[in-house]
């Protein structure tokens, strides 16, 4: 079976890629060793995690901040399988809704773990038995990541779990460990937080948040605490002793000292992940490969063997699920004649927490780093009329723009629809706008946007409500 175009993996970046080269006329296929689409992000991670987070905050929310509305209710009760159902029902839909774009785009799927046997050729292992042989121009290694491992501590997913465990566990654990600092571990460990765990956060940098702005993790990490989460920063985790009926985990200052012994009764290794590459048969084509096991590729996104092609996690970059996306589309271009093109300087990040935290472009550290003059805009939610109307007051925005040319270098949120509020910021960019063009744009009013016009405004220290 011949093809312009295979590609392995549908998470992300892989099934965006396949759709957007069927779009442009290309006869594609995709082979994927789940039994559904959508990767790790729709299986068992950003979606299913999200699902979890929204459910969690409605239930402290009902138990913590109703009353202060006037919204009298019983004291919510948890019914965790329920709450799990609505999880796998988040998974359901958006999974099944990959499998409808798939027919829609006329795209061969196959069900296996493939093996690029040589330039052009891709054999699969079928699910359900038997081989079958694929021939293509292009070969897309879209196959994600998969999470790294703590040497010497082995996880179950049981009382020993990464993040796929971490949205599964049966019962709220009394207390839980996390281990790392980042992203999934805030959001998760925030997530049973809610729920009525007692949570530690073990990391083994002196912040949180590695790669974010140093004054938003310092801020964000304040207001977690207040939450309720306890972070132990600058040690490491150097043994979990399973024996007992609670876990028994070794911490260690990171620059060395005496151990302590903490009690728990799940720990979740959240220290980041690794590109997966493992059984494509890259080694024997000689597809080179840095020192972190991602495929290395050139601007065009081609590997150093001819008609193989890698995008998202297995490449270098930050590893998120749009930016895999904007590859597989720049890719799927590329191949197709035109200019598909990335620009990495403007990928929003985001942590899904409560507040969120979202951040687009450079942060002060980098630019410090850089040598690049910059001033800054801050403006604190505190003094923005919907926030307060709505008693959602914490955090802040923070604008960095050139201090010669005034264009916007670097946006940065902490609070309730962060996420969504810095796109805004992104496309600004994108367009190489200014700090005025951003000040001197209507917002409506009341919205919590009117911080991110007033933080711009406070960048030539005009703002208004401060």
């Amino acid at each position: 079976m011949s093809y312009d175009l295979i590609v392995i993996g549908t998470g992300p970046g892989g099934y965006v890629c396949a759709i957007r080269a069927s779009q442009l006329g290309l006869k594609v296929a995709v082979v994927e060793k789940r039994a559904t689409f959508g990767g790790t992000c729709l299986n068992v991670g950003c979606i299913p995690s999200k699902a979890l987070l929204h459910a969690s905050e409605l239930f402290e929310e009902a138990g913590h901040s109703f009353a202060n509305m006037g919204i009298v209710v019983d004291k919510p009760k948890l019914d965790l399988p329920a709450l799990l159902g609505f999880k796998d029902k988040a998974v359901d839909g958006n999974t099944k809704g990959v499998a409808f774009l798939m027919k829609k785009n006329k795209i061969d799927t196959f069900h296996g773990t493939a093996t690029i046997a040589a330039p052009g050729k891709v054999e699969v292992a079928l699910a359900d038995g038997g081989k079958q042989s694929l021939e293509s121009k292009a070969i897309v290694i879209a196959t994600g990541s998969d999470v790294a491992k703590l040497p010497g501590i082995e996880i179950d997913e049981q009382r020993i779990v990464s993040s796929t465990g971490a949205i599964a566990l049966p019962k709220v654990p009394g207390k839980l460990i996390v281990v790392g600092a980042g992203v999934i571990g805030l959001e998760l460990g925030s997530v049973w937080r809610r729920l009525g765990a007692e949570v530690t956060v073990v990391e083994f940098l002196d912040r949180i948040l590695p790669g974010m702005d140093g004054e938003v993790a310092k801020s964000f990490q304040r207001i977690l605490e207040k939450q309720g989460i306890a972070f132990r920063l600058g040690a490491k985790v150097t043994g979990v002793d399973t024996s007992g009926a609670t876990l028994k985990a070794s911490i260690e200052p990171a620059a060395g000292g005496a151990a302590e012994t903490l009690e728990a009764d799940v720990v979740l290794v959240a220290i980041g992940r690794v590109a997966y590459t493992e059984g494509l048969g890259l080694e024997a084509l000689g597809v080179e490969k840095d020192k972190r096991g991602r495929v290395v590729t050139d601007h065009y996104f081609r590997t150093n063997v001819p008609g193989i092609f890698a995008i998202g996690d297995a490449i270098a970059g930050p590893m998120l699920a749009h930016k895999a996306e904007d590859e597989g589309v720049a890719l799927a271009e590329l191949l197709a004649g035109q200019a598909g093109h990335v620009n990495y300087d403007v990928i929003p990040g985001v942590v899904y927490t409560s507040p969120e935290v979202a951040s687009v472009g450079k942060t002060e550290e980098e630019l410090k780093a850089a040598g690049i003059e910059y001033k800054v805009g801050k403006f604190p939610f505190l003094a923005n009329g919907r926030a307060k109307a709505n008693d959602q007051t914490e955090g802040f925005v923070k604008i960095l723009a050139d201090a010669a040319t005034d264009k916007v270098l670097g946006a940065h949120i902490i609070g309730v629809e962060a996420g969504e509020m810095i796109h805004e910021c992104a496309v600004l960019m994108e367009f190489g706008g200014s700090s005025e063009d951003l000040a001197r744009t209507c917002h409506a009013h009341p919205t919590r946007s009117e911080a991110v016009k007033e933080a711009a405004m406070a960048v030539e220290k005009r703002a208004i409500h401060m």
